[in-house]
């Protein structure tokens, strides 16, 4: 993996659950500027899935399994969307706080991610 994208990743995932936890503070739903902050976040979670799917295809082995892998590589590209959906489907300050909790949990699966991958100088 690219260690500098893991951390990018997980950065812009801490700052949109702070942002969209602060709407929820204040009793906002998500907004347009928060739909724009997490299809930032997404598409840096679908290109970390592709250059992992590419490195597998490579031959690059994870320490962890592969399967584990591709499993944390998808649950990291997922988390944020379905977590769009469901505050468009909640128009209330519970979907900020949704998204925000999504946010949060893509952060922990990056830690993970780079775990599973075996680390530094994995």
């Amino acid at each position: 993996m690219i260690d500098a994208l893991t951390v990018a990743l997980g950065v812009a995932a801490l700052v949109l659950a702070a942002w969209c936890g602060f709407a929820a503070y204040r009793d906002q739903p998500t907004k347009d500027w928060h739909f724009i902050g997490m299809a930032v976040v997404a598409v840096l979670a679908i290109v970390q899935l592709v250059i992992g799917v590419v490195r597998l295809a490579g031959g690059a082995d994870p320490q962890q399994g592969v399967a584990i892998f591709v499993a944390y590589l998808i649950g990291s590209a997922l988390a944020v969307p379905i977590a769009a959906f469901m505050s468009l489907a909640e128009r209330t300050r519970w979907g900020s706080a949704t998204v925000s909790a999504a946010a949060v949990v893509l952060a922990v699966l990056e830690v993970r991610l780079y775990d599973i991958w075996g680390g530094i100088g994995g």
